[in-house]
């Protein structure tokens, strides 16, 4: 009764609401009803809900009032000033508009580049898998390991460890190492502990010693300090006395394990080609059923393996080492000048300078090492700081130095800057960030910038299927996995940019957190799980911050857009928000 009498006030004092005439009468009516009957009272509750859904169906139909209510600031006038209504509307049109339209004109162009790369890696990597011309392929593995045995030849190796506070996993990396079907006396494992607990040493000594025992040539190498982190372990382990007599180096980090025949299908490439540097394996990930992010994340790094290692090792261009199962010639690193701490991806460095040095790398897809996916968001999220910035800070720094290299063509050396470094390691993450996160938003708020949907629909899709055909059990996963890339861009984004700047945090190394216990389940088991974090450790500020940006965007577009973006906003203001309040990558195997 009350609220009628309200509403009829609101219809008569702003004739501007859309509220006809009947509706009026309606309300009028109701609102004379007599309060002491409320049988009759009762009898006009359909009619009063008639009316208000009809008033707010008028409201909706006059979005001149829909804005008012919702996106139209009140006027807040400050001593000398105007209001911010009239500050928004004075620097939309000569600033907001032009900067606007800049934007979705240089991200066009680079999202065009991306697609381009996309689909001449797709079309190689089609030819190849057709014609099955893959670059290992010409080798006849077999041949070569029948004439090494034949030989007893067996060249020495040294198998490097390194490992810093791997409490869950240091057992099941040396355990896989040592158990390597190679002569006794022609491999030398070498675990380089930089641990910093003490109980930690003494426990990964102690396993050390067990295998030694066995009859494995096992060091246990520790320093006093970390300097250079994993290239500085990596590069005082080749300076051992021990290691003069050895020809080539196998890495693995300390949550890999290898099969028993890796040396023997991975060492005969290298007797076999004098001028091969580095055999570079594939991953394989034991825990990639563990959680949706693992889940996910197999689908970015299966496109890695399979697209990109493969057209660059098959086409003969350059690829990067992994910074693990792979096999070095030692006097290969030694030409390229060692290993490097400059940045937090000396595997990449390493190999950028390997090459440009003559040596040929070679991916050997069908060698599948087993690995831990990151189970936590925290984790992946420093792993991909690492992996974003670091390359970023490589690019500015060796840009130069392959440009003038005369050893390399010149072709692959524009393809190394390029397509390996500017598109993949720094346009891929802006692209990604920019275009779909912060542009196409915008432009739903600014209809007076045009988005071609060619280029906002179009050319995303395509891109998004290409980069997801590489792991076919996880296609219905697609629409998820777009979301969290998305989310993630916002870190790789971010990675990049100090990298190129080279600020506070280029050289920030954190090592990734691996659980090691998803290795010990059986795969029909269905371990217990529980929270890792506190839930002030669980709220992502950044992502919450850029979620409200894009519900904002989302509401502003279902209510005055015509081209139904808000159904993409919406679903990305979601995966933010997911992301943002510690929804994803908290609750781990217990």
């Amino acid at each position: 009764m009350v609220s009628a009498v309200k509403l009829l006030h609101v219809a008569r004092m702003d004739p501007d609401t859309g509220i006809t005439k009947v509706l009026a009468v309606k309300l009028l009516h109701v609102a004379s009803m007599d309060p002491g009957t409320g049988k009759r009272l009762e009898q006009h509750d359909k009619l009063i809900v008639f009316v208000l859904v009809n008033l707010l169906g008028d409201l909706w139909r006059t979005p001149e009032t829909m804005r008012n209510l919702i996106f139209e600031e009140p006027e807040v006038r400050a001593p000398g000033s105007g209001s911010l209504r009239y500050a928004w509307e004075s620097i939309r049109a000569p600033v907001i508009i032009p900067l606007l339209k800049l934007a979705v004109i240089l991200c066009s162009i680079m999202s065009i580049m991306l697609f381009v790369e996309r689909v001449a890696m797709a079309a190689v990597i089609f030819i190849v898998k057709v014609l099955r011309k893959k670059k290992y392929t010409k080798y006849n593995l077999q041949a070569m390991k029948q004439k090494l045995e034949r030989n007893k030849r067996f060249p020495m190796v040294l198998i490097q460890i390194p490992m810093y506070n791997e409490k869950e996993v240091y057992k099941l990396s040396i355990g896989a190492v040592c158990g390597l079907s190679w002569p006794a006396d022609r491999f030398v494992v070498q675990v380089l502990d930089d641990s910093t607990n003490q109980v930690l040493r003494e426990l990964v000594e102690l396993e050390c010693h067990k295998w030694m025992q066995k009859g494995v040539n096992v060091k246990y190498e520790t320093r006093r300090h970390r300097n250079g982190y994993k290239a500085g372990a990596l590069k005082e382990g080749l300076e051992k006395h021990y290691v003069e007599d050895c020809e080539f180096v196998a890495i693995f980090d300390a949550d890999f394990q290898p099969d028993a025949d890796f040396l023997w299908n991975t060492i005969p490439y290298l007797l076999e080609n004098p001028k091969l540097g580095l055999v570079q394996a594939r991953w394989k990930f034991v825990n990639s059923e563990e959680c949706m992010m693992t889940r996910l994340q197999e689908m970015s790094l299966d496109y890695h393996f399979s697209v990109e290692q493969e057209v660059g090792s098959s086409t003969y261009s350059f690829f990067g080492f992994n910074g693990t199962a792979g096999v070095w010639r030692i006097q290969a690193i030694k030409d390229a000048g060692g290993w490097k701490d400059r940045t937090t991806v000396e595997d990449m460095d390493l190999a950028v300078r390997a090459s440009l040095q003559g040596w040929e790398f070679v991916f050997v897809g069908d060698v599948k090492v087993k690995n831990e996916l990151p189970s936590t968001f925290k984790a992946y999220r420093y792993q991909q700081h690492r992996w974003s910035c670091g390359p970023a800070n490589l690019f500015k720094k060796m840009t130069m130095e392959i440009l003038y290299c005369k050893r390399v063509p010149l072709l692959k050396r524009l393809h190394l800057i390029y397509a390996f470094f500017f598109v993949r390691k720094i346009m891929a993450h802006w692209v990604t960030f920019f275009f779909y996160c912060i542009v196409i938003p915008a432009c739903v708020v600014v209809p007076e910038v045009s988005l071609k949907k060619q280029i906002a629909i179009y050319i995303p899709a395509t891109i998004t299927i290409l980069n997801a055909v590489s792991t076919p059990r996880s296609m219905h996963l697609l629409v998820l996995w777009i979301l969290f890339e998305n989310v993630m861009s916002l870190h790789r984004t971010k990675a990049a940019i100090i990298g190129l700047l080279e600020a506070n945090r280029v050289n920030e190394w954190v090592v990734t957190e691996k659980l090691g216990n998803a290795m010990k389940q059986r795969k029909n088991a269905r371990p217990s799980r529980t929270s890792r974090f506190k839930i002030i450790e669980r709220i992502h500020p950044l992502e919450i911050v850029v979620g409200m940006y894009m519900l904002h965007c989302a509401i502003y577009d279902l209510l005055f857009g015509h081209d139904h973006f808000f159904v993409y906003l919406l679903l990305q203001a979601g995966a933010f928000f997911t992301m943002g309040f510690g929804q994803v990558g908290t609750i781990v195997p217990n």
